[in-house]
């Protein structure tokens, strides 16, 4: 009988093993993912702000034509 429930054991901690390394590789995943996203929402913010500027120049300019019109 306790051999028997050794090899349960045995089997139960393998296979608590392979859920961990599973769950380590998909953490390594997930946090690669997360890097990329906080990069691409970076860029995103930094062209969005790139645009207002942009757009706020604009506006000025046009204010500026037209007090002089």
């Amino acid at each position: 009988m306790a051999d028997k429930e050794l090899k349960m054991l045995e089997s139960r901690v393998n296979e608590l093993i392979d859920a961990c390394m599973h769950l380590k590789e998909e953490n390594k995943t997930l946090r690669a993912s997360q890097e990329t996203l906080v990069n691409e929402r970076a860029t995103l913010i930094e062209k969005t702000e790139m645009a207002r500027n942009r757009v706020e120049a604009m506006i000025s300019r046009l204010k500026a034509l037209e007090e002089h019109s």
